[in-house]
Order: C-alpha cells, then structure tokens, then sequence
C-alpha cells in the first residue's frame, strides 16, 4: 500500500535540498533575518526567545558549579593578543580591527576615517576572551587563597567568517564563555571536564539531541591548548555539528598573561587555566536534528511557549465566549508544572484566520497547539494537536477532541513525552548511521562521490600519531573532506591497528564531514 501523499508546509524538503530546507525554517519560523551586514543577523523575537530559553537554563547550571558570571570590554587590545603568539596565529585570519575613533566627511557627501583620529594600538573585536580575561587574572590573583577563580560571561562575539550560515557560522554570534584558573593541573582539568559533562547533559536532557563527548586530536585543538574536547552531534543529512567545546589551557597562558601566584610554601607558581563555551550555534543545531517538511519542531524544555492556544474567531457575538474559554483554559495550564518549570502557555488572540495561526505556529515547532471554537466552548472540548506526531496514518492531521479536563490533566505529561521522544528518534538516527570500518578503503570507499550526499560517521581505531604522520592523515581526509570529530570518551579501547598507520590502536574515533 502506497504511503499517503501529504501537502507540508515548506516548499522544500529536507531530502530534495537540505542546505536551502535549513533556510526555510528558519525564515518560515520567524526565527531570523539578513541584517544588512554579510555573517551578521538579526534574530528576531522567537528565535531569540529559545536563546532566552537556552541561556536561562545553562546559566543555572553554570553557576550551580559556583561559576560567576561577569563582563569584559568588547574591544581587546592588541598587544594582548600578541603576548600568546600561537593564539593570536589560530585567530588572526578572523579578527576585526579598530584602527580610528571618528569619522569625518570626505568632501563629496560621504564620511571617511579621520586621519588625525588613528588610535595608538588598534583594537581587536573581541573573537575570544582569553587574553583580556587573563590579563585581569593576573591583577585578582595573588595568592593561592584566590584560588580557584571561576568566571562565566554571556557575550557577542566577532569572527570574520568568509562563508556564512545563519546560527551556525556567523561573523558575529552570541555565546557564554567559561575562564577559569586553578592552583594544579589536576584540578584544572576537573574543571575542564566537569564544563564537558554539563553540555553532555544539557544537549541530551534540554536540547533532546544526542552528542559525543569525546577528545578532539593535536590538530583539531583550541589555539594555545593543551587539551581539547567537544560535544558532537549528528544532523540529519549527516554531518556532524561541533556543539560545544572545552579546553584544558596548561599554564602556557598563565606565563604570557603572567597569572601566577604565591603558594603555601611562600614560593610562586603558574595557574593552570581552562575556558569552555556553547554559542547560538546550538539553535542551529535543534534546526537540523529536530526539523522536518513542516519546519522546526522545538522539545518542549527550550520552547518560547510550550502550549499555544488559538481561539477560532468568527467576528461575531459568540467570539466573547470562545475567549473566554480559551483564557481560563490558558489560567489552568499555566498553574501546571512540567520538566521542572511552570507551563509557558499563549493565548493568540491576533486577528489572523485560525488555520493560518495553526499552520504558523507548526512551522514555529510549538510543542502543543490548542484550538478552540463554539463547539468546544459548547461541549467542554478541545482539540490538540502534538507536533511530534502530525498526521494520522492516512496523512490527515492529527487534530484530537478531548475534554477539557482531560487536557489540562495530561500536559505534564504530553510535554514530558516529546521531549523524550525526539531524542529517541534523533538518537536512532545516528547510531544507525554510524558505521564501523576497519580499513581506509572502507572509509573512502563510503564517502566517495557527492559532498552533498547523505552520508554518515565512520567509526575506526586509531592510534594517535602526531607530527608528519598526523599531517599525513589530515591531508588524506582533506581529500574527501573530512574531519576527525572526537574520541569519545565513553567508547573501550579497541583491538587491532589504526586504519590510517596500522600501529596498535589505542582509542576509536569518529570520522565524518562537518559544519
């Protein structure tokens, strides 16, 4: 029996282009727009309300973790940077500079930098903070007794991007970053891999998208870094998506930055340092493991509103009635909790055709939507439909007529349900596209052809060479546009040889093309 044919609400598909569907639901669901500036965007009122959501649910367990939040200038000077000389060398290519402090008129109604105006040192727009917070570092730590000091800001930041994305590689995009300093080696890297585990958790119970967490190799580390390791998720085309990272930093910024510190003993040592951070990028990443033909589809723990109640309008006398119904339904829902919060509940009581508020609010991912009309009013009903399950088996949507009642006692668990659900099928998804292979022609034989094609991981053992010989691997996954992603740090040691230098493999990792 042939699948029934459905009519969805974006003009594309995720199979027929991915690239431009991820356009579509971003535009479809109000998320954000072009700004006028190339890599920059302006993120409009629901897409910037899952940020709120995101931000506000990852701030508590920052500082759950006794990390302070606080605030550093935008503008960094240069010389900063010029003290870690192999940080500024992973950053220069996308660093914005300030060179002049005013603008005058050019003579033919336009305006042009002020010659007189140069400024002694340029500035930097800030593309990371560990320089400036490492230099106030160093003024607040004097003695072991300030040990350790753990910062957090939530920022904007610049990195002079040549090809852009929206929420995935802007030149400009918001995030938090962690800085954090320590008297040992041992504790900084506690440190480091606590910050690991809380975006683990956050992107599994809050984000509803699986990740590995994992080390990433000498190649692929933060520039100055001793250790890097990262979230990884898997979208739906198959790439993979970086979605957070976290870095044990040694002491090698606590020297150029001069952090140091007297110890117990009386003597002065180097604290070692870590830095963390999630970003935007994040909502880029629920677009792609979430997402279908009608638009985004949103887990309930970070949507702006979790029930969205749509009163079927007439513009007649019997409206009063029906908006009432749909008010004290919102007043008993929002008296609920769910996930640990109270139910976040609107009431859209625009002058729209009820159909299309419904279909908007589909593409917008809202987890429940709620409609209601005379009948309902009428009969004590209401009809409710999950985003996460659509349509009926014969591709009619899935609209079901409750008792009010019978509602309002089963949000909680609604929610609860699809939250847990797009995780169990986002997490299907990539274990069954991740693919062991023993030997390199394996690996390229499975990737070869087009980059757009839809392919997944590849899982292989690996023996960690460093030098030209890892130089060597890089350039051979250049070649079909490859990356290492991590070693996840949950995978056993493997038996056998690595597929790239036959020596005993002593971690596996995942291979696959990336955003």
């Amino acid at each position: 029996m042939n699948a029934p044919k459905i009519k969805h609400a974006l003009p594309v598909s995720r199979a027929a282009n991915f690239a431009v569907w991820y356009q579509e639901v971003i535009a479809a669901a109000d998320m954000a727009e072009e700004s006028g500036v190339r890599g920059c965007m302006v993120i409009r009122p629901w897409g910037f309300g899952i940020w709120e959501r995101i931000q506000a649910l990852m701030d508590a367990r920052i500082k759950a973790a006794g990390v302070e939040n606080c605030y550093f200038p935008l503008f960094i000077p240069l010389s900063y940077f010029a003290k870690e000389a192999e940080h500024v060398d992973g950053f220069a290519k996308e660093m914005a500079v300030v060179t002049h402090h005013r603008l005058i008129g050019d003579g033919k109604g336009g305006l042009t930098p002020d010659p007189d105006a140069r400024l002694e040192e340029p500035l930097i727009v800030r593309p990371t903070s560990e320089t400036v917070i490492g230099a106030a570092m160093s003024r607040w730590i004097q003695s072991w007794r300030d040990l350790p000091m753990l910062t957090n800001q939530w920022a904007n930041v610049v990195r002079w991007e040549m090809r852009t994305r929206m929420f995935l590689r802007t030149s400009e995009f918001l995030w938090q970053e962690g800085h954090t300093a320590h008297a040992d080696e041992g504790d900084a890297r506690a440190e480091t891999m606590r910050a690991l585990e809380m975006y683990r958790e956050f992107a599994e119970t809050v984000l509803a998208m699986p990740v590995f967490a994992g080390e990433k190799p000498e190649n692929e580390r933060f520039p100055g870094a001793v250790a890097t390791y990262s979230i990884e998720a898997m979208m739906q085309d198959g790439k993979a998506l970086q979605a957070g990272t976290s870095h044990y930093l040694g002491t090698g910024f606590a020297e150029s930055m001069n952090i140091r510190y007297q110890d117990k003993e009386g003597g002065h040592a180097l604290a070692h340092t870590t830095s963390w951070g999630v970003s935007t990028r994040l909502i880029g990443g629920v677009i792609m493991t979430h997402g279908d033909d009608d638009g985004l589809q949103l887990p309930p723990a970070i949507a702006p509103q979790q029930v969205v109640i749509i009163p079927m309008l007439r513009d007649d006398d019997g409206d009063a009635a029906v908006l009432d119904y749909a008010k004290v339904l919102a007043g008993e829902v929002k008296a609920l909790t769910a996930l640990g919060e109270p139910v976040r509940v609107l009431v859209d009581t625009k002058a729209t055709k009820a159909q299309t508020k419904r279909w908007d609010y589909v593409k917008k991912g809202a987890p429940i939507i709620v409609e209601v009309g005379p009948r309902d009013v009428a009969s004590g009903n209401v009809a409710v439909i999950r985003r996460d399950a659509l349509y009926k088996d014969d591709g009619k949507l899935n609209s079901s007529i409750l008792p009010r009642t019978d509602f309002v006692g089963q949000v909680p668990a609604l929610l609860e349900s699809i939250q847990s659900n797009l995780f169990t099928e986002a997490a299907a998804r990539r274990d069954a596209a991740i693919v062991p292979m023993a030997d390199w022609k394996d690996v390229a034989a499975y990737f070869k052809g087009s980059e757009d094609a839809i392919k997944g991981w590849a899982q292989v053992n690996w023996a960690r060479p460093t030098g030209a010989a890892l130089d060597a691997v890089v350039e051979k996954l250049k070649t079909l546009k490859l990356t290492i992603r991590n070693a996840p740090l949950d995978y056993p040691t493997p038996s056998g040889s690595c597929v790239f230098t036959g020596s005993p493999a002593v971690e596996t990792i995942l291979i696959g093309r990336s955003y």
